[in-house]
């Protein structure tokens, strides 16, 4: 008679979630991050566990792969947390994590900042900490996370130096793990924005009111290849934030640069960014809708060297993508007719359900539509402060594409 399998004692006290028969635990095990809720074993312990529990993952011979985190009421169910099913996390556990992010982007960076910690590709699932010098901004997006917020800071104060911390908590991830939404100073004290020097620019991020945790880092290498085309030319900057690629081109030596964005607050920030580069002479915004704005322009018969298209999310979920392919279409076939003969189009996605070939599919047609002609010159992504995680698509979502125009 074949003896019963033996398996590892997890640790006492913690409870146990368990995969289905049909669910894929090699993905698990070769390090996918996530367990849809398809795919646990949902009796009604389970759905009586609080979001953001501790649990032991078992696979469905009840061998364990690690330590996650289960809310019931959310699609993804279990996070990954540590392959270690023992591992007990308190500020040291933290501590860890955030040591080993620090020490790539001090390799990367000479100065302070940039992207801390990107979620689960740096072992922080539904985490991001974004550094301004002293001061650091965390988005707990998990409810995990929000139940662990005393030691997260701690270990991020202690590890850090950092001696002001603001909790971001707001957008749409944190909704759909069922969290409130709430913007609190931590530690320390925020008297304003606060200035960032990137790429030879200065950009002022507004950590308590501004999108996200007030910057974004992401765009940091688009930016500088932007630049490197924008010497001596004038420059449309559309959905502009804080000027990001406006004031990037100024420093790279653009003649002119024309910011457009919804957000006067926004624009404001990026009027004072560019006074501090000194760049105000040469610097330009114009409120409004973007679609209505570049049919303005067009009307106006203006036409520019370089133009970049760096908007919002159209496709932030998969129900969403065709719409949003439509309007990455219409995007490029309003900015495509405002460049010169021979100049640059720059069209860039956030969106995490649209690929690099859909969204390259969808900037090919609507240039074609505009009567233009192009060639790809460059394909940018996020920055390496934004490290993507191989088994997990979704960590790679920012692509920015880079057109020269014929006649």
């Amino acid at each position: 008679m074949t003896p019963p399998l033996s398996h590892p004692a997890h640790p006492p006290g913690l409870p146990t979630v368990r995969l289905r028969p049909k669910a894929e635990a090699r993905a698990i095990r070769h390090g996918f991050p996530w367990v849809y809720a398809d795919e646990l074993v949902t009796d009604r312990r389970t759905q009586g566990l609080r979001p953001g529990t501790l649990a032991v993952l078992e696979d469905a011979d009840r061998r364990p792969l690690g330590l996650v985190t289960v809310n019931p009421a959310s699609r993804i169910i279990a996070r990954m947390l540590d392959r270690d099913p023992a591992a007990v996390v308190d500020q040291g556990w933290f501590a860890a994590r955030l040591t080993r992010a620090l020490a790539l982007r001090e390799r990367l960076y000479d100065a302070p900042f940039y992207r801390l910690v990107h979620a689960e590709a740096d072992g922080l699932p539904g985490v991001v900490i974004d550094r301004f010098g002293d001061l650091a901004v965390i988005q707990p997006n998990a409810a995990w996370a929000e139940a662990h917020l005393d030691a997260l800071v701690a270990a991020l104060v202690a590890v850090t130096g950092v001696v002001r911390v603001v909790k971001n908590g707001t957008g749409r991830a944190r909704g759909l793990e069922g969290l409130p939404e709430e913007t609190l100073v931590l530690r320390g004290t925020v008297d304003g924005p606060v200035e960032v020097p990137m790429n030879g620019a200065i950009y002022l991020a507004d950590v308590l009111g501004g999108q996200k945790t007030g910057l974004f880092y992401d765009q940091r290498p688009n930016h500088a290849f932007a630049a490197r085309l924008a010497r001596g030319a004038r420059v449309l900057d559309v959905f502009a934030h804080v000027g990001g690629f406006g004031l990037a081109a100024l420093a790279g030596g653009a003649d002119s640069a024309l910011a457009v964005d919804g957000s006067a607050a926004a624009l404001a920030l990026a009027e004072r960014g560019a006074a501090a580069g000194g760049f105000a002479d040469r610097f330009a915004t114009r409120q409004g809708d973007a679609f209505a704005t570049l049919e303005t322009l067009a009307t106006e018969g203006a036409r520019f060297d370089l133009v970049i298209c760096d908007p919002p999310a159209f496709a932030p979920a998969k129900p969403a993508l065709e719409a949003g392919l439509r309007a990455y279409e219409r995007v490029a076939r309003l900015a495509a007719p405002l460049v010169a003969p021979g100049g640059y189009l720059v069209l860039c996605s956030c969106s995490h359900a649209a690929d690099l070939t859909a969204f390259r599919n969808a900037s090919a047609r609507g240039i074609g539509r505009a009567g233009r002609r192009g060639q790809i010159l460059h394909t940018g992504f996020a920055g390496p402060d934004h490290p993507v995680l191989p088994q997990l698509a979704e960590s790679g979502y920012l692509k920015a594409l880079f057109f020269r125009l014929d006649g």
